[in-house]
């Protein structure tokens, strides 16, 4: 699929421009829990997790037990890592009741081997990415695309925090059009936008820091690395000069179920974040450095597929998907009750409470420590539940299980890295996963667009360089001369040409404004989001497409 891609670009005249890379494949999970041992070492976590990698996964893991694992539910199976990301949740606005997201084809660590003298991860090393209680974007308009990443300097975007921001991507999958870009959107698109516009779900993205101080941890767990200065490209600090493997991860959820459609609500990250702006990852290495070291030095084949690196085709086969979604890690006693993907809960796991900002939420509670959650356990007490200021009566015990969607590698995402050379940055290229599509065609339809709305077209770009025209399919209507009129988004329409891809957002009149004021267009979202054009201009976005991936 990847070689497939390469070809048709190649056929649109894009030079191919590729860096090493490879896909580690993590088709399982290896189980969903409330244990985080990097931020709650030894303790109960605040939130649920969906956990991928070593089966020596535990509260209190360390590299040791993550290389004697059994198993692993990733490919390789020299890879012991264990990868976290908070698990998904839809809160139905009608019940008040939550449900599990499932999570579709496990997910994919993508090992970019990018910048000089790249570094294996070494024994006890671990990281985080994102901030958990972040619910506000301090980067400019999120809702905009973001500038040319040339101009980030200038405009004092560079600092590490910014840079977190930038790392966070929430992909609109709809296999029928040409994909979104990674890193595309930095928030999370409500529910009306998502059944409106993703009948494949929503893809999950972040990228971690890979520039390195030479410590494996830090007390935050997070300042023993940093971010260069474009994210995943660019030049480290002077404080961490020494450049690791860039992992980027992506998960992708069913946010498209059946159990979710034609119900009204929102869609929720375990740790109460609603905005996306809250979401993060985690690493802990489980791989021997020698090894990686020569995967990192050798693989360095530009399809990014395991199977073309012989490191790790010649110390056996790789694994197959039943035998990574079969590994799983073992529940810890204070956890054995607690069944954190129940068909129905009357709250998030742990008790954490729903914060959408405008601010940094703050903590939902302390992580009890786990001598007193294992006294809990066994005794019967309640020490494992955490405290909580929330009113939501506790949930009903449950012993059904929601089982995690694990449907076929197809239409699990994941691509070739191609730059335009047409951007205007050249060493700073726009990124972009390819989507392998369903063998099985998508029966999701977007809503027929009313008859009496004024459907939009812009016949101008403000934000691609490229001076090509885009072709349109249906001529575009004239556009209302009334000043100041403001607009209703109800649809939107991608079309792609020559590697640029052309998003179309339909709207309808909806209230009058002052002649010179300028139009705000108010689209689906976490909060109000805003698209700013001239009075006499209609409302585009349009961005460079290279399909250059992580």
């Amino acid at each position: 699929m990847p070689s497939k891609s390469l070809t048709t670009l190649a056929i649109l005249g894009m030079s191919l421009v590729t860096e090493a890379f490879w896909r580690m494949e993590c088709r399982g999970s290896t189980g969903f829990a409330r244990i985080d041992p990097i931020v709650d070492f030894n303790k109960v976590s605040s939130h649920a997790h969906a956990v991928h990698g070593s089966s020596g996964f535990s509260t209190s893991a360390t590299y040791d037990d993550l290389t004697k694992g059994d198993c692993t539910s990733c490919a390789v199976k020299q890879d012991k890592s264990a990868y976290w990301t908070p698990a998904m949740y839809f809160l139905d606005d009608q019940t008040g009741e939550f449900s599990p997201v499932p999570q579709v084809g496990g997910m994919l660590a993508y090992y970019l081997l990018r910048g000089d003298n790249v570094t294996a991860f070494p024994p006890g090393f671990q990281m985080l990415a994102g901030s958990n209680y972040r619910r506000d974007y301090t980067v400019g308009d999120p809702y905009s695309p973001d500038p040319p990443q040339s101009n980030w300097a200038e405009l004092k975007q560079t600092g590490q925090s910014d840079l977190e921001q930038r790392a966070l991507g929430f992909n609109c999958l709809n296999y029928n059009k040409a994909p979104e870009a990674s890193l595309y959107r930095h928030y999370m698109p409500n529910k009306t936008f998502t059944d409106a516009n993703c009948p494949d779900g929503l893809r999950l993205e972040i990228m971690f820091p890979s520039c390195w101080n030479g410590e494996v941890s830090s007390d935050d767990h997070k300042s023993h690395v940093a971010y260069p200065d474009l994210v995943g490209n660019g030049v480290c600090p002077d404080t961490h000069t020494q450049r690791l493997v860039t992992l980027f991860y992506e998960t992708i959820w069913d946010t498209n179920a059946a159990q979710f459609q034609g119900k009204s609500g929102s869609f929720v990250i375990s740790n109460g974040d609603r905005t996306g702006y809250g979401y993060h990852g985690d690493f802990m290495t489980g791989w021997d450095p020698a090894f990686l070291q020569e995967a990192i030095d050798t693989c360095t084949n530009p399809s990014g597929e395991l199977s073309d690196c012989g490191v790790f085709t010649s110390n056996g086969p790789l694994l197959s998907e039943d035998e990574q979604r079969d590994c799983k890690f073992k529940t810890p006693l204070v956890l054995a009750a607690e069944n954190v993907v129940a068909k129905t809960m009357h709250e998030l796991p742990g008790g954490v409470q729903i914060q959408d900002g405008p601010e940094s939420a703050t903590p939902a509670g302390s992580p009890v420590d786990h001598f007193t959650s294992v006294l809990g356990g066994i005794f019967g007490g309640d020490s494992t539940t955490i405290t909580t200021s929330s009113s939501v009566p506790a949930p009903a015990p449950s012993t059904t299980t929601a089982p995690v969607a694990t449907t076929s590698s197809d239409i699990q995402s994941g691509g070739a890295f191609i730059e335009d050379p047409a951007s205007a940055t050249p060493s700073a290229p726009d990124f972009g996963a390819a989507d392998i599509p369903s063998t099985t065609t998508s029966t999701s339809t977007l809503t027929t667009p009313s008859t009496t709305s004024t459907p939009l077209v812009s016949s101008t770009s403000t934000s691609s360089s490229s001076s090509s025209a885009l072709p349109t399919t249906t001529s575009a209507p004239p556009v209302t001369s009334e000043p100041g009129v403001s607009y209703e988004v109800y649809s939107t329409q991608t079309i792609t040409s020559a590697g640029l891809v052309e998003e179309i957002v339909w709207m309808q009149p909806v209230v009058y404004v002052t002649e010179d004021s300028v139009t705000t267009v108010t689209i689906p979202g976490p909060a109000p989001q805003k698209f700013k054009m001239a009075r006499d201009h209609v409302l585009q976005h349009r961005h460079n497409h290279g399909r250059r991936g992580y």
